[in-house]
């Protein structure tokens, strides 16, 4: 029985490091869905149309929002759907991470 213990608190403690090793899988779940409105290039802004966002407890709505990095915008695209992050920085909603929905 101490051996059946043993690889189990291992399996979990292998598992566990796996996940918490897999930053991007963790975004990935954690994105939010929403469709892109305007994109402002010159002042590094996006307006999407989201769900809600769970880690900032916020409804959907259309907002602006500012983008950590402006490359961001280069692929980006009016009425594209898409998924994101954001982040409240420093009083600002932050968009940390881009990309087209599936």
């Amino acid at each position: 029985m101490p051996f059946l213990h043993a690889s189990r608190t291992l399996l979990a403690v292998a598992l566990l490091g796996a996940l918490g090793a897999t930053s991007a899988w963790a975004q990935a779940t954690d994105m939010s869905n929403g469709e892109i409105r305007k994109i402002d290039k010159a002042t590094s802004k996006i307006t999407i149309k989201h769900g809600e966002i769970k880690n900032l407890d916020m409804p959907p709505m259309t907002m602006v929002f500012q983008v950590r990095d402006a490359s961001l915008l280069d692929k980006a695209k009016t009425g594209e759907k898409v998924r994101f992050t954001a982040e409240l920085k420093e009083g600002a909603y932050v968009v940390t991470a881009l990309e087209a929905a599936p």
